[in-house]
């Protein structure tokens, strides 16, 4: 078997597709959670510790060089621990939000479980038996 064709049987088997799918899917999922989080919330968050924006946190361990013309020559170095902040939120929300559609799955799942499963079907011996033992009782 050629590599290619290898590598298309494998691109094409159910898992790697619903991988792909769940992936993507994911992606999209964590741009709303990360608007969420930054248009939503951390705005309420900082209004109740006093109007911080968390975006905007950060300790400065170097200072800029600036040259004598007002140009910046050398870039601040900076520690943006708000950004951190934000990132732990996010991580906070999605991982809530995993939790509560696991949590429905496995409800659903469980219904599914305990539905009582129709009795299976007599086997031909066994009606054929029914029916002498009925007859029998008849005569």
């Amino acid at each position: 078997m050629g590599m290619m064709s290898e590598f298309k049987q494998f691109a094409m088997r159910g898992n790697v597709v619903d991988m792909a799918v769940g992936i993507v899917i994911g992606g999209a999922f964590g741009k709303i959670v990360s608007s969420f989080v930054g248009d939503v919330i951390m705005p309420l968050v900082g209004m109740l510790v006093g109007g911080v924006d968390f975006t905007n946190l950060a300790i400065t361990l170097k200072q800029a060089v600036v040259a004598a013309d007002g140009t910046e020559t050398t870039p601040a170095v900076m520690l943006n621990y708000g950004s951190f902040i934000q990132t732990i939120f996010d991580f906070i929300i999605i991982a809530f939000a995993i939790f509560m559609v696991i949590r429905a799955m496995n409800r659903l799942k469980k219904k599914e479980e305990e539905a009582p499963a129709a009795p299976p079907e007599p086997s031909d011996e066994v009606k054929l038996l029914t029916e002498i033992r009925n007859s029998l009782r008849k005569s």
